[in-house]
């Protein structure tokens, strides 16, 4: 625990004045989910996954999407290689443990798309192929806001594949003024200062899954799955892997704070940001507010 201690100090060295954040951003990561991070641009959100490679000792690769960005230029291409007179396979960025997909909405969804197998089955198929990825593998993605020029809403389908979804927001104005001073604070960090390597975070991850979940608290957990189904309130409820994923996401959060053991705080405390992205409402109101009368309604015992 004292070196998740130093992590969470170290990144908040970098993220300045939003603990929370950088503490659902690491819950993610060793839920071995997939993060997506939605705020304007310049607030720190590629500051944020550089600085987690970084610590994590993680190989990095960063993927700029843009409007004509193809499946290709991020999974990779057969090339017929004139000295061997062979086709060989060049592996694109995806073959990495963390990928940052940078304002993943400016994508067209086909390219968008290039991601779904790799982010829910860790490998891709290339020209009938299956290929592995590198474990452990993250997707952290950024995106704008819709009303912003130039964007493509993510598919349901892939948003089902992140298992949370946070914003960054601005930072106060005593942070601002600090980030001002240090001048972006890009030079407190560098690989060289990696807490973990990628095995540490293998383990890690390991010990996640070993976080004790007593049945009482699956049964509330499955309460409030079928509510999202039943209560007529969105288009579609939460699916299973939803379910999965949240369980996941609280057994994350529950051993960084030292426990081996999952409560129903944890599971409430994520709702917002392992749920409400999964959900639309029929009549257009806030998936958020409408999740949180929910768990309100619903007893814990």
């Amino acid at each position: 625990m004292q070196k998740i201690e130093q992590l969470f100090e170290r990144l908040n060295q970098v993220i300045l004045g939003n603990p929370e954040a950088t503490k659902l951003a690491v819950v993610c990561l060793l839920a071995k989910g997939h993060l997506l991070i939605e705020d304007i641009p310049g607030v720190g959100k590629t500051t944020l996954s550089h600085a987690i490679a970084d610590l994590f000792g993680l190989p990095y690769k960063r993927v700029q999407f843009t409007s004509d960005l193809l499946p290709s230029d991020i999974l990779g291409m057969t090339l017929f290689d004139m000295d061997t007179k062979k086709f060989r396979f060049k592996r694109g960025p995806v073959f990495t443990s963390l990928l940052l997909a940078d304002e993943v909405n400016r994508a067209t969804p086909k390219t968008q798309s290039a991601l779904l197998q790799a982010m829910e089955e860790k490998q891709v198929s290339i020209e009938g192929q299956q290929i592995n990825l590198p474990d452990p593998f993250f997707v952290i993605a950024t995106q704008n806001p819709l009303e912003q020029s130039g964007t493509f809403p993510l598919p349901e389908s892939q948003l089902d594949r992140f298992l949370m979804r946070i914003s960054l927001g601005y930072p106060g104005a005593e942070f601002e003024k600090s980030l001002l001073l240090q001048q972006g604070g890009k030079n407190n960090l560098s690989t060289s200062e990696a807490i973990f390597d990628a095995s540490q975070v293998s383990a890690l991850c390991s010990k996640v899954d070993k976080v004790h979940v007593s049945e009482s608290l699956v049964d509330y957990l499955q309460r409030i799955l079928a509510e999202t189904r039943n209560a007529g309130k969105f288009v579609h409820g939460l699916s299973p892997r939803a379910g999965l994923q949240w369980l996941q996401a609280a057994k994350a959060l529950a051993f960084i704070s030292g426990r081996d053991a999952v409560l129903p705080d944890d599971i409430k405390e994520l709702a917002e940001h392992t749920a409400a992205h999964r959900l639309h409402c029929n009549d257009g109101a806030s998936s958020k507010d409408e999740l949180n009368s929910i768990l309100s309604t619903i007893a814990v015992v």
